[in-house]
């Protein structure tokens, strides 16, 4: 298997992006991952290293431009075309790998994806599709911010595309879906909710989708759903107000057991207990966030990401595109339309 990997792209790029690289092709068998980027810049680092020559399963593709955190990605593809994104998207598009791997510029990834590897067909808007981990293994929140403005049959194709991502991908059998609103009766949310709700009711009734109704967003940790619909707003406030919420209570559970000898005995007793807490929310262990519609699989990893959490994205990649959930969604696009003529007299 072939991954691409965007090795200037993200914070720390491209030390972090090296090594996770390296990490990744030592530990996971049967791929081989192409770095783009500096090439001279990456050979110092590997230089560094004490790596003289490339290990089996590495390879380099020069790209000498660089994508900033803060580009317009409207322009990217015209003002950057070879910087290491965009020609990491090209060699992608042109089946020089099998998917395609980023810590840069969210929207410029997102802008360029669409427009270099495009949608598959049928599909209105590409969403982004991270997994919010729970008790039962993690929740797909689709869109997580990709498309703020969103119409009901962009909602019900993102509720098509988190299951087939739930089903395939993490295992779950008949994903439940519900949609992200102000309450759970139906009678809740705006008209946009109101339309989309319409719309994966039926999709529900004709068994094409295990739609259980409206949730609320304190209920992605109690697993009730395997699937969250939200237009890009509502779920990029959701996930980040689900990682700050993370963040502060590790902080707060860590300053608690350090306060004295009986509360640091006690951090000991349920060291085991902590530590997978810890992993669970751990953003560097599920690697980043799939965009959802895309020709071929896309994923974006956090700005921050260290070599962990390349190593993780890597992994991510391979079971997307092992999973078959692109041509899962490809196949099953005309239950995903919506004609909309026919939708004019619904209530």
């Amino acid at each position: 298997m072939r991954i691409i990997l965007d090795a200037m792209g993200g914070d720390n790029a491209p030390e972090a992006i090296v090594q996770g690289a390296l990490d990744a092709v030592q530990e996971f068998q049967n791929v081989e991952i192409t770095l783009v980027g500096r090439g001279p810049e990456l050979l110092e680092i590997l230089k560094a290293k004490g790596i003289e020559t490339l290990p089996k399963g590495l390879q380099i593709t020069h790209a000498p431009d660089v994508v900033d955190m803060h580009a317009d990605p409207i322009t990217v593809l015209k003002k950057h075309p070879e910087s290491s994104m965009v020609q990491g998207l090209k060699l992608l598009r042109a089946g020089e790998g099998d998917a395609f791997v980023s810590a840069g510029n969210t929207g410029a990834l997102l802008t360029g994806a669409t427009l270099e590897c495009k949608r598959i067909r049928g599909i209105r808007r590409a969403a982004m599709g991270p997994v919010i981990p729970n008790r039962y293994g993690g929740t797909v929140l689709i869109d997580a911010g990709a498309n703020v403005d969103c119409t009901a049959e962009y909602l019900l194709q993102f509720g098509y595309m988190g299951s087939f991502y739930a089903e395939r991908v993490l295992g779950k059998n008949n994903p439940k879906v519900g949609l992200l609103s102000n309450g759970t009766e139906d009678t809740k949310g705006g008209t946009l909710r109101k339309e989309a709700y319409a719309l994966l009711t039926e999709a529900h009734e004709a068994g094409r989708l295990n739609f259980i109704g409206n949730v609320e967003g304190r209920e992605i940790f109690d697993g009730v759903v395997d699937v969250i619909i939200a237009d890009g707003f509502s779920g990029n406030v959701l996930l980040k107000s689900v990682e700050g919420t993370a963040g502060y209570l590790m902080k707060e559970i860590k300053g608690i057991f350090k306060k004295n000898l009986i509360t640091k005995l006690a951090a000991v007793m349920i060291m085991g207990g902590l530590k997978e807490l810890k992993t669970m929310m751990d953003y560097r262990e599920s690697g980043g966030t799939i965009l959802l519609g895309i020709s071929k699989p896309v994923i974006k990893a956090h700005g921050s990401s260290d070599a962990r959490a390349i190593r993780s994205a890597v992994k991510q990649a391979m079971e997307a595109v092992e999973s078959g959930l692109v041509e899962a969604i490809a196949e099953n696009i005309d239950a995903m339309r919506v004609d909309l003529h026919s939708k004019e007299e619904r209530p």
